[in-house]
């Protein structure tokens, strides 16, 4: 006999019951509940990095998978009606009720258009001496910190300076130079559960040192007893550091180095496999003592390079960030006497990339005769107008509270205070835009836990919110 409704299952069971009956209504209940918004299912794509790396683990940032299409009850109408017939028709308005509870698609913003947009920059803070950067830290807690040249890392909590810095490094680090300093800082990807963080600063004798140091049982306050010196790499002068540090969506800490700044890097260092300078380098910060060679790595068993390399043949990459929907990587490279510009790695990289200098400046020759084949050239360049120019690599916004800016990747030059973004088209030609032709002397990009982009200003001591309105 059919089941009715009220009557009881308890001695009968499920396997009495016709299996459409129940299959159907969990089987939508479970689809419905998978769809979930595509911009933030497109974030959780990125696979967290483990605490501890194990050997083999892959590395390289995995495409996206396309965004979820929306479930709802007429896709699912045939499938219903077809099996619903005759004595399973009491069902149907069970599973139609339960399509309904789809969660609606949040579509992401169109890419962002300079043509239809204009981007300002926001104060935030002011107070600041020197800045060098600034971040989140990733744990949730809306909190901002900022870099100083001189040594001290500052916290901001709720747009607000906290009285006492995070720590204080400025009896360790050598300042005399205007490009020397507390360089950077970088979060631990799990730093909610380790509370490790990562410096990098130039010390007495010109040397990059990139060092660990852990939070203490306050969270505005890092134990300063904690340092673990994972690198020093000796320069030999004060200039073209480097000393950016990004964690990149495999979990690995990527390191920026600058050639060591003698004038055209006669010794050829960007070049050289043998040494550190002129590189960005990829460690396991999650295995060895100090660190470990993610096994991946390009120059892997390949002597005499340094296993550590990961692309090489750069003058001073001052600045560089992932893209956070899609892994690829963007490179400020401050240039010598003509151009300054933009590399890339797209995220399918297996890294090992050589992007020319002291060989090219840009896209041009800096060496005569030299053959542009054998690098991989900028997607952008511009060239010097002023006795002075330094670009400032950016950042790509993936933040919710300005839609327009979606997509952008923006950048500056320190010297001119110009801003510009650098946008793709569906053809796969990349195009420049300068948004803002004077801004104070910007140091650095960041973002904080949310995506939105903020800019460092040398100068004023000020921070900044890139933020858009519509032309």
């Amino acid at each position: 006999m059919p089941h009715t409704v009220g009557q009881s299952t308890s001695r009968r069971g499920l396997a009495h019951v016709p299996w459409s009956c129940w299959f159907v209504p969990l089987l939508l209940l479970s689809l419905t509940a998978c769809a979930v918004p595509a911009r933030h299912a497109a974030r959780s794509d990125l696979p967290p990095p483990a605490v501890a790396a194990e050997p083999g683990i892959p590395t390289q940032p995995t495409p996206l998978p396309s965004p979820t299409p929306q479930l709802t009850p007429a896709l699912f109408a045939p499938l219903i009606l077809k099996m619903t017939q005759s004595h399973y028709q009491l069902f149907v308005p069970v599973v139609l009720q339960a399509a309904q509870l789809t969660v609606p698609v949040v579509h992401e913003p169109l890419p962002f258009d300079p043509t239809l947009t204009t981007v300002r920059l926001v104060p935030v803070v002011e107070g600041l001496s020197e800045p060098t950067r600034v971040t989140g830290a990733g744990d949730g807690s809306g909190r901002l910190f900022v870099t100083e040249r001189k040594g001290q890392i500052r916290v901001l909590r709720a747009g607000v300076l906290t009285p006492r810095a995070f720590l204080d490094l400025s009896v360790l680090i050598q300042t005399e130079g205007p490009e020397q300093g507390l360089l950077d800082i970088a979060f631990h990807p799990d730093y909610t559960h380790t509370g490790l963080f990562y410096v990098a600063y130039t010390d007495a004798d010109n040397a990059l040192v990139v060092a660990r140091y852990r939070v203490s049982s306050d969270p505005d306050a890092a134990d300063p007893s904690s340092s673990l010196i994972l690198l020093r790499i000796p320069k030999p002068t004060e200039y073209h550091n480097g000393g950016h540090l990004v964690f990149g969506p495999d979990g690995y800490l990527y390191i920026g180095v600058g050639d060591g700044g003698i004038q055209g890097d006669p010794d050829r260092n960007a070049q050289s496999p043998r040494v550190l300078l002129g590189k960005i380098l990829r460690i396991d910060v999650n295995a060895g003592s100090p660190y470990a060679i993610p096994p991946d790595n390009p120059f892997v068993n390949r002597a005499p390079y340094r296993p550590e390399i990961w692309a090489l043949g750069l003058r001073n990459p001052w600045r560089f960030a992932f893209d956070p929907k899609t892994g690829d990587l963007y490179i400020g490279d401050v240039g010598q006497e003509r151009y300054e510009e933009i590399d890339f790695q797209p995220y399918t990289s297996r890294g090992g990339e050589n992007y020319g200098w002291n060989e090219m400046e840009g896209l041009h020759c800096y060496q005569p005769g030299c053959d542009p084949t054998l690098y991989v050239l900028p997607i952008a360049e511009y060239e010097h107008d002023s006795v002075c120019n330094a670009i400032i690599g950016g950042e790509v916004y993936r933040g919710e509270a300005e839609p327009a800016l979606y997509g952008g990747y923006f950048f500056a030059d320190a010297c001119s205070g110009r801003l510009w973004s650098l946008t793709r088209t569906p053809a796969g030609a990349w195009t420049t835009t300068m948004l803002i032709e004077r801004s104070p002397v910007i140091s650095s990009f960041g973002t904080d836990d949310e995506g939105e982009v903020y800019v460092t200003a040398l100068d004023v001591g000020g921070l900044y919110r890139l933020a858009a309105q519509p032309r």
